[in-house]
């Protein structure tokens, strides 16, 4: 059983389903977030960091034992808000938890990095990176940086390309991405409980009909997803106009423009 797992980002929309589900399923939640946080329930330690802060953060992770990384910037924006948090973030993470003697991190990866696959392609682990937004190429940078410290100093990560995380699906590109967070949930904790992961790249999405993407290889989890998007559909496509996009990664394959400009 885990004892104390580090959640960064735990103010955000998926560390709040994580403070809630996750509570039982390890001693003590250390809970992080650059913004204020409720105060501390039984089981929990809240701490206020701004992972951009190399110190901060080293003190965040002591006496940890695994890693939840959910903090970062989750959507396109300017390159330097990204190489704060989402790239100098995630090293002092990693730097941290390699000093602490961390064994495991689950890292929030995303599916925008490989975005400019064509719809109608099925994915997996092996194939290429095609990151479709300046947010994809700053978790590729993640992802090496996992690769890295796995091979040179065996710690291990699960690098979970999490497709869309929300209560239901909201149009027809999540028919296909939508990952419930009782689905969300159940792959954490699949994560936290298997012996070894090693280096692990896999893709976070419901049981949905129409799938683009294969976790074949990470069977050895036991994870089953419970939810689907098929309920949903008729909804959303009586009220939404067919998706005309031809790659997977959506309206962030098809902007030009930089978040800044």
């Amino acid at each position: 059983m885990t004892t104390r797992l580090l959640v960064t980002g735990a103010g955000g929309a998926l560390g709040r389903h994580v403070r809630h589900g996750l509570k039982g399923c390890v001693e003590v939640l250390r809970l992080s977030d650059i913004a204020d946080l409720a105060p501390a329930e039984d089981g929990e330690e809240v701490v206020r960091c701004d992972l951009a802060d190399r110190q901060a953060v080293e003190d965040l992770a002591r006496d940890c034992d695994t890693v939840l990384h959910l903090g970062a910037i989750s959507v396109e924006a300017d390159f330097d808000g990204l190489l704060q948090a989402n790239i100098l973030g995630t090293y002092n993470l990693y730097e941290a938890a390699r000093k602490a003697g961390v064994r495991r991190i689950i890292f929030a990866s995303t599916n925008h990095v490989t975005g400019f696959h064509r719809i109608g392609e099925t994915l997996d682990h092996t194939s290429p990176r095609r990151p479709d937004s300046l947010y994809g190429v700053s978790k590729c940078f993640g992802e090496d940086l996992a690769r890295l410290y796995f091979d040179k100093y065996g710690l291990e990560t699960a690098c979970l390309r999490i497709g869309s995380c929300f209560p239901e699906p909201k149009n027809r590109r999540m028919l296909f991405t939508w990952l419930s967070p009782r689905d969300f949930l159940s792959l954490v904790r699949s994560l936290l409980e298997a012996p070894a992961i090693g280096y692990l790249v896999l893709y976070g999405a419901s049981a949905n009909r129409r799938a683009w993407w294969s976790n074949a290889h990470a069977d050895f989890l036991g994870w089953r997803p419970m939810d689907s998007s098929e309920p949903f559909r008729q909804a959303i496509e009586r009220r939404e106009p067919a998706d005309v996009s031809k790659c997977q990664g959506g309206r962030l394959a098809t902007v030009k423009t930089h978040a800044g400009d």
